[in-house]
């Protein structure tokens, strides 16, 4: 299996093709112009610098292209860095492509897609039904193809979709050991929560926030096209306004995001399966890149801590 850039570890030498996912411009302490560069693969990302940066580095050098680089790895401030020997656009004849760079959901996205349906054929309530039937079908591509996140969890190709569904089995678990739960309206929330996204970030590649996203965000956005898709299917029922409430109420506090805190059993359950999903997915990824005995880099969405791995299976 060939190596990615999260393998490589300090004191390495690395050559071959990254993709630029991030452009940072800066001035230095000489007063010079650097570019502070954020490279990726399947695997990871990466830092450097590129220091004195003419202006035609700046315009060569953006946003979703790949080069080729050649380097070595050193640490700075704890963490990797790729101090730069030489850098190159890729060419036709290197024959690489930036699907080759961006790293994807560990499930096919057909069966992301059929679970989903799944999902929705168990639901008995008709307008809950018909309103998230809806919602898949009018994102029915991009909802199969974006992340669910910029950085941190779920980052990556049908990310949306893969922590919809792992929230989903979670809950069919939970379902059966608390048959009191409305399984019609946890699943909806699941599977609504955060289709948002797809107008608050720029796509699977290069993912950024949008001009939208950053006024409104997902969560607002998400509000407002209910009422929007409920309107449409003539659906005037209180399912319309607990489904905004779950929706508005998952991040579950106040700081973090939510306009109202959970007043609605399934909504607090939303708020603790989305909880569980994105930090073990955080935390799995760290881990895969850490050996035994060692400590994971600070993860800044788990309250900056580092987690050790032990040594035991």
């Amino acid at each position: 299996m060939k190596k990615g850039i999260r393998d490589y570890e300090i004191g390495e030498t690395f050559e071959g093709f990254l993709l630029i996912k991030e452009v940072r411009k800066g001035t230095a302490s000489n007063g010079k112009p650097f570019l502070t560069l954020f490279f990726a693969d399947a695997t990871g990302e990466i830092e450097a610098k590129l220091w004195d940066a003419k202006p035609e580095d700046e315009e060569t050098y953006t946003e979703k292209k790949v080069v080729k680089l050649a380097g070595d790895i050193h640490e700075f401030r704890g963490q990797p860095q790729l101090r730069i020997k030489s850098i190159r656009l890729a060419q036709a004849a290197d024959g690489v492509r930036i699907s080759d760079f961006i790293e994807k959901a560990p499930v096919p996205k057909g069966e992301l897609q059929a679970k989903i349906t799944e999902a929705i054929f168990e639901m008995k309530n008709p307008n809950i039904q018909r309103i998230v039937r809806a919602f898949v079908k009018k994102y029915q591509d991009r909802l199969f193809d974006y992340p669910a996140a910029a950085k941190n969890h779920h980052a990556y190709i049908s990310g949306l979709a893969h922590h919809i569904v792992t929230m989903l089995k979670i809950a069919k678990s939970l379902c059966d050991i608390y048959p009191q739960l409305n399984k019609d309206l946890l699943y909806a929330g699941i599977i609504l929560h955060d289709i948002g996204k797809i107008r608050e970030l720029s796509g699977p590649v290069g993912t950024s926030y949008t001009v939208e996203g950053t006024l409104l965000g997902h969560i607002s956005i998400m509000v407002g096209e209910i009422d929007e898709v409920a309107k449409q299917l003539n659906i005037t029922g209180e399912e319309v306004l607990v489904l905004k409430h779950l929706v508005l109420s998952h991040h579950g506090h106040p700081e973090w995001g939510s306009p109202k805190r959970p007043q609605i059993m399934e909504a607090e359950i939303l708020h603790y399966i989305d909880l569980i999903d994105a930090k073990t997915n955080t935390l799995t990824k760290a881990l895969e890149h850490t050996k035994p005995g060692e400590f994971t880099e600070r993860l800044f969405s788990l309250d900056n801590r580092s987690f050790y791995k032990p040594t035991f299976e």
